[in-house]
């Protein structure tokens, strides 16, 4: 009875006019900015930041959200058409998709990945509901000892899960802890690491160092990676999939969402890898595997149910532990913080509005994506033909603009324009920079929860060992870097990241 009333709680939140309307308006953004390749939500949720602060919370929850989940239904109308992923999630997805619709079945390719995504949002909209509130109430007998611990976890397991090579992961990370210090400290008003700029007393600017990193880095590499597009259908037809379609896609659907609620937890890129272990899957077991590659539905249905499910998942340990599974989770987590709501497990009991809002909108902006997505999708072939270089100097004006209203403050602009070219420099570094954002926003948090526990035990860091929580997740955290760091792991996870990409 507690769910059914919570849901109704939600459900009045998320059918309220204003934050239907930006439900709305999130998913459309979203699904553009997965159509349009080389944007992205994480740099786009990053620009729209400073957007949402006359917003109320649960309004700016709600839209950030729908532009998330609404570019992994996006991304795959490119990797269909074109072979580009308008979304790296997508990026499985091209290699059936794309051939699917060379052979003329470009309709039943989208309908798959739409009604597939619909299912899977669907189902992960449930699991949130179902798992949320026992999760909630572990949370909420943790100890700074067990927060730290859970911190140190989430932080590793992002390293575990990242791209590219585990000691740059590992550089990223510590270097965003080391950004997360600047500023005063929290117990003596003492300035750390300001070099003399007053304006860096409160700490770096969130969304100057979020728009920098992935917004103005993202234009530049785009910019610089600029090919013309090759629309291989300019007119999409008989959308509709036939009988034969329906069976050989529902299981795949099925298999691809259970993969992706389950991955998607996980911090790092769960959207990501989830698409890859469900295609994985299906080929492994297929009785003909050589069709893959070919134009199979299944290889479409599977990894679109699969980044859906683990696009929405990713929630559970944001809402209730405050953890973000991956950049954008962390975006979302700057955008509460700005709001002056305090992410963990207090938010379900403190603003329960807003936590069950944003689950209720979920299942709504995923029935709005399949009504938009199947008519308009003659509008975003149309879309794929402007250039990018037309588009940069509007996205690269309006970051400006928003970072310089957050605070009125031109120092912002300055410190937008350094990260936009340390995030440059990290991607041709090979570099992941989402590793980075995650330091940066779980350093503060780790600080605090270290310090307090130390505080508690009287500067005895054996209370990080003799709590038993805190000791599991810590050994935990221990095994995960020991594992990674095993050659056949090693080898196998570099595998993984060169055939996703």
């Amino acid at each position: 009875m507690d769910l059914l009333a919570n849901l109704g709680l939600g459900l009045a939140t998320a059918t309220e006019p204003v934050n239907l309307l930006f439900c709305f308006a999130g998913v459309l953004l979203g699904t553009l900015i997965g159509v349009l390749p080389g944007i992205g939500p994480t740099a786009t949720i990053a620009m729209l930041l400073p957007i949402t602060f006359g917003f109320e919370p649960a309004t700016s929850l709600i839209m950030l959200a729908g532009i998330y989940y609404g570019a992994q239904y996006g991304g795959s109308t490119t990797a269909i058409l074109i072979n580009l992923p308008g979304e790296s999630s997508s990026a499985v997805t091209a290699i059936d998709g794309y051939q699917m619709a060379r052979q003329g079945r470009a309709g039943p390719a989208l309908a798959t990945a739409a009604l597939g995504s619909f299912f899977a949002g669907t189902v992960a909209t449930v699991l949130i509901a179902v798992f949320a509130p026992p999760l909630t109430a572990v949370a909420l007998k943790f100890g700074p000892a067990e927060y730290f611990s859970l911190l140190m976890l989430g932080l590793v397991a992002s390293v575990a899960l990242a791209h590219g090579s585990v000691l740059k992961a590992l550089g990223m990370i510590v270097t965003g802890l080391l950004l997360g210090l600047v500023g005063s400290d929290v117990n003596t008003g003492a300035q750390r690491f300001t070099m003399g700029f007053p304006e860096l007393a409160d700490g770096l600017n969130f969304v100057a160092v979020a728009i920098g990193v992935f917004g103005i880095a993202e234009i530049l590499r785009n910019l610089e990676n600029e090919t013309d597009r090759d629309v291989m259908v300019k007119k999409v037809t008989n959308l509709f999939p036939s009988k034969a379609d329906f069976k050989a896609m529902a299981w795949p659907v099925v298999r691809g969402t259970a993969v992706g609620s389950i991955l998607g937890i996980l911090p790092g890129g769960g959207a990501i890898l989830s698409s890859f272990a469900a295609y994985t899957v299906e080929k492994r077991i297929s009785k003909t595997p050589h069709r893959f590659g070919k134009g199979a539905i299944e290889g479409v249905a599977a990894p679109e149910a699969a980044n859906n499910a683990g696009a929405q998942t990713s929630f559970i340990p944001m809402l209730t532990l405050g953890i973000p599974a991956n950049p954008v989770m962390a975006l979302m987590i700057g955008a509460m913080i700005i709001q002056g709501v305090q992410p963990g497990p207090n938010v379900a009991i403190e603003k329960p509005e807003l936590f069950w809002g944003v689950i209720v909108s979920m299942w709504i902006g995923n029935l709005m994506l399949v009504l938009l997505n199947l008519p308009l999708i003659g509008l975003w072939v149309r879309l794929l033909t402007i250039p990018y270089t037309v588009l940069f100097p509007a996205i690269l004006t309006f970051c400006c603009i928003g970072v310089y209203t957050v605070n009125s403050n031109a120092f912002d602009l300055f410190t937008v324009s350094a990260f936009g070219l340390l995030g440059y420099v990290l991607v041709k570094l090979d570099c992941e920079p989402a590793p980075l954002l995650l330091g940066f926003v779980l350093g503060p948090m780790l600080e605090e929860n270290l310090r307090r526990a130390m505080t508690i035990s009287r500067g005895d860091p054996m209370v990080f060992f003799t709590r038993p929580l805190s000791a599991g997740l810590l050994i935990a955290a221990a095994l995960v870097l020991v594992v990674v760091f095993l050659p056949a792991v090693r080898a196998k996870r570099e595998e993984v990241f060169q055939e996703e990409g």
